[in-house]
Formats: C-alpha cells, sequence, structure tokens
C-alpha cells in the first residue's frame, strides 16, 4: 500500500477528529492502547487549524439494555460502559485536547457514524468544505463509519495513517488495505507530516 495526497489540501478542509475521548484512552473497558501514541499527531494538526477541527463524541446509553433494536443488545453487553456506571466526565475529549475547544467544536453522536442523527454534513456545506481530514480511534469501527459516510456524501477523504488507532493490528492494517485497493479515487492516506506540509 503506498500513501500519498493526490492534490493539495484547501483552506477551507477540516479535520475531523474522532472519538478521542477519556474512555477510550484512560482506564476503561474500551481503553485503546496505541491511543497515546497517535495523540501527539493530532495535537499538531489541531495547533495548526484548531478553527477548522470537529471532535465527535460518542455517547454511551444512560442505562443497560437501553436503544433501538441490537444496540439493547449491546448496552447490555458494555453495561460498565453505560452513563451510569462510567460518569459523563469519561465521555469528555481526552486531557490533551480540549484545550482546542473553542476554537474547535464538538459534535455527540449517539451511534458509530456522526452522519446520522445529527447535522454534521450541513454545518460542513455551510463552512464550504468539501475534504475532511480524518483522525481518531477507532480505525475498524467508528473512523471506518466516518470515512464511508463521507464518501456517500462526495466529500474528499483524508485518513491520517499515523493519526488514527484500534485496539488490534489486523483490522487497522487491513482498513487501510481496503481504502487503497478499494477505494482509491474517494480516500487517500497520507502521513500527517505530508498533510501539514499541504494544508497551510
Amino acid at each position: 500500500m503506498a500513501d500519498g495526497l493526490g492534490d493539495a489540501i484547501p483552506p477551507t478542509a477540516v479535520h475531523l477528529c474522532v472519538d478521542m475521548q477519556r474512555m477510550f484512552v484512560e482506564d476503561t473497558e474500551w481503553r485503546a492502547p496505541w491511543a497515546e501514541r497517535v495523540m501527539p499527531v493530532i495535537v499538531g494538526l489541531c495547533e495548526q487549524a484548531g478553527e477548522r477541527t470537529c471532535f465527535t463524541r460518542f455517547i454511551p446509553a444512560d442505562r443497560p439494555g437501553e436503544g433501538r433494536g441490537q444496540w439493547s443488545a449491546y448496552w447490555t453487553r458494555w453495561a460498565a460502559m453505560t452513563r451510569e456506571r462510567l460518569g459523563d466526565e469519561m465521555i469528555d475529549l481526552a486531557r490533551p485536547l480540549q484545550r482546542f475547544v473553542p476554537p474547535g467544536w464538538v459534535l455527540n453522536k449517539r451511534v458509530y457514524s456522526p452522519w446520522i442523527g445529527t447535522d454534521l454534513d450541513a454545518i460542513l456545506r455551510r463552512s464550504g468544505a468539501d475534504t475532511l481530514i480524518v483522525t481518531g480511534a477507532e480505525t475498524d469501527v467508528c473512523v471506518l463509519a466516518t470515512v464511508l459516510g463521507g464518501v456517500d456524501l462526495g466529500y474528499r477523504m483524508i485518513v491520517v495513517t499515523d493519526g488514527i488507532c484500534s485496539s488490534a493490528d489486523g483490522p487497522h492494517d487491513a482498513l487501510l488495505d481496503l481504502y487503497h485497493d478499494r477505494f482509491a479515487l474517494q480516500v487517500e492516506t497520507a502521513q500527517s507530516e505530508e498533510i501539514l506540509a499541504a494544508w497551510r
């Protein structure tokens, strides 16, 4: 798989940071061990374009068994991660990212995709954004839903390969191969250094 940008990144691009929250970074059942490794990359993008950064937050069910359809079983299985057990403070952004709001903004979502049940698309269109630079967690769950939803809506999607993380090496690597092999016209993958140089 080869990384690299196809074209320059426009100044109207938006950095979409997916679910880099305390519950994924700190000691919980959902801790993603790689999160600390990618955090400096995400901070660097925020420092360059904090006002063009949207942070998504995955909001758990209030209590076990809530949710539509299979989400009810999901929240029964992950009872320890419901709001009544976890506490709202763990839903907050990871501590190193909290200083970027404002100027960045937060979008809450109840499912993996940030496009369902939110006004994210409308906000981005009003800002003139047609390019999204994606970082965050996890590569094979919420990042995947974010990228494919953006493709469906016609955005140019750029995945920061050293700025996304998963709990498993295999699915992470497989997803990067998938973007390159199957979605090469709609999804670009590049290292943060190249992205920062191209987005001024």
